[in-house]
């Protein structure tokens, strides 16, 4: 069976679930100027299943995965001389960030690819701070695959968090096979493609199977949650450990809420900021939801602290994102069509309707409005300034993550029924044959991907861009 906590004896009998501390890498910044940081996309090999485990040939970054943590204030400019070291072309999307569409890393759309041996400089000032990542942004089903990602962490300018009560939980699930060793054999996939994307049977937490993370007790803490998995979306309920939602998709929601249902569902590339404090000392178990019995994923121990504070409740800053006008929006209707037990219809790709045996050959098995993977055309082009409507029909069997690039969005109604949270998102689940209305103020220009991030999906057909003049 392909689903990770289905295979539990498995994990265990090829390390005994070793406990492992979590690392939060980060490179070194210049006293002046940006911040600046070095990454480097190389090979490296790694036993995913703890020391005595088969080695894996993996990608990453700096050669780790995830890659080094990038960290800095909000507006202030990084800067990230980047070299490729693969045999392949490559590039790095910063998920999230609301920056110049020149630096948004998008092979064939905002850039070209990096080719082996070639560097690239990126310079951009995160507007919002919060939680972000980057990945590899070419063909990335393949390359976030082999482990090339890292987090990105803006933070406020009055950080409202010590480092050691500020936990960063970078979750993963990767496909091994018998050995212990990443499957790469079934990269590619057309099951995987056609169906629910590329799921993993093993599930790391900043790169480490379970690991035991010390934190402080007495002391608020703020957990930040981040799916760099593939396709799976991991279900966690807040409510176990007492926590509340601080911040979706690095978005404040200003105070924090308790959720009023469960569990939370976070899609591929979807974050969570979690405010909790602990009042006695033991292991907190952190677990995922989404199977017959709780998953634990992590465990924090929480040590005896005199010096933590429990009468002051830290706050985040309100996002200071523009609010669009529905009543002069632009509105549009994106439909989702495709993959296995859903409906083909005349799919156009490369120009043309294509065939049964093309879909064998090209697999390009999803399309929006009819039409398969980046077409000449935008789905839409408004001026800058104007207010966005989207109507997201999803006449599909599975489940989707649509990602904008550049903005982020309120979600105004799911299923025709309004959406109570309001909150702003960058990426959002749709379900099998469901609704989604999101809306947005397009004011950076550019042109910019949208698309599903179920890796597999998005490189099955189910990309377009929209252009802000």
């Amino acid at each position: 069976m392909s689903d990770l906590i289905s295979r539990r004896r498995f994990h265990q009998g090829l390390l005994g679930f070793a406990a492992l501390t979590a690392a939060r890498p980060e490179l070194a910044i210049a006293a002046n100027g940006p911040r600046q940081y070095e990454l480097v996309a190389r090979k490296y090999a790694k036993s995913l299943t703890g020391p005595g485990g088969n080695n894996s040939e993996l990608w990453g970054y700096n050669g780790q995965t995830p890659g080094p943590l990038l960290n800095a204030r909000v507006g202030e400019e990084i800067e990230v001389n980047f070299r490729n070291e693969l045999d392949t072309p490559t590039s790095i999307h910063w998920h999230g960030l609301r920056i110049a569409n020149e630096m948004d890393g998008v092979s064939g759309l905002t850039q070209k690819a990096v080719e082996p041996g070639e560097n690239f400089t990126y310079r951009f000032i995160p507007p919002d701070s919060g939680t972000y990542w980057y990945h590899a942004h070419n063909r990335s089903w393949l390359e976030v695959e082999r482990g090339l990602y890292g987090p990105l962490i803006v933070t406020e300018d009055n950080p409202s968090f010590a480092d050691t009560a500020d936990i960063l939980l970078m979750l993963d699930d990767w496909r091994l096979d018998q050995a212990g060793r990443f499957d790469d054999a079934s990269l590619g996939n057309m099951m995987d493609w056609s169906h629910n994307g590329r799921l993993g049977n093993f599930l790391t937490v900043n790169g480490d199977n379970r690991p035991i993370i010390e934190v402080p007790s007495n002391t608020w803490l703020r957990l930040r949650l981040i799916n760099a998995c593939n396709s799976r979306i991991l279900e966690i309920d807040p409510n176990r450990i007492g926590a509340r939602v601080m911040a979706y998709d690095g978005q404040s929601i200003g105070a924090p809420r308790k959720l009023g249902y469960a569990p939370l569902l976070l899609g591929p590339a979807q974050r969570a900021d979690l405010l909790v404090q602990f009042d006695t000392a033991g292991p907190i178990a952190l677990e995922e939801m989404s199977q017959s019995a709780p998953y634990e994923f992590a465990t924090l121990n929480v040590t005896d602290s005199a010096t933590g504070n429990t009468s002051r409740e830290p706050a985040l800053p309100a996002s200071a994102l523009p609010e669009p006008d529905l009543n002069a929006a632009a509105e549009f209707e994106l439909l989702m069509e495709g993959g296995a037990m859903g409906q083909m219809g005349q799919l156009i790709y490369n120009g043309r309707v294509q065939s049964r045996m093309d879909f064998m050959s090209n697999k390009q098995v999803w399309g929006f409005n009819g039409v398969a993977n980046l077409a000449d055309d935008p789905f839409f082009k408004v001026s800058r300034g104007q207010s966005v409507i989207v109507n997201v029909i999803n006449r599909t069997s599975f489940m989707h993550a649509m990602h904008t690039h550049g903005h982020h969005f309120k979600i105004l109604k799911r299923n025709g029924e309004t959406d109570s949270e309001q909150a702003w998102r960058d990426t959002f689940l749709v379900g099998p044959n469901g609704t989604t209305q999101i809306a947005f103020v397009a004011d950076n220009p550019g042109k910019w991907l949208f698309h599903c991030h179920m890796l597999e999906h998005a490189a099955a057909g189910m990309t377009t861009w929209f252009d802000v003049v």
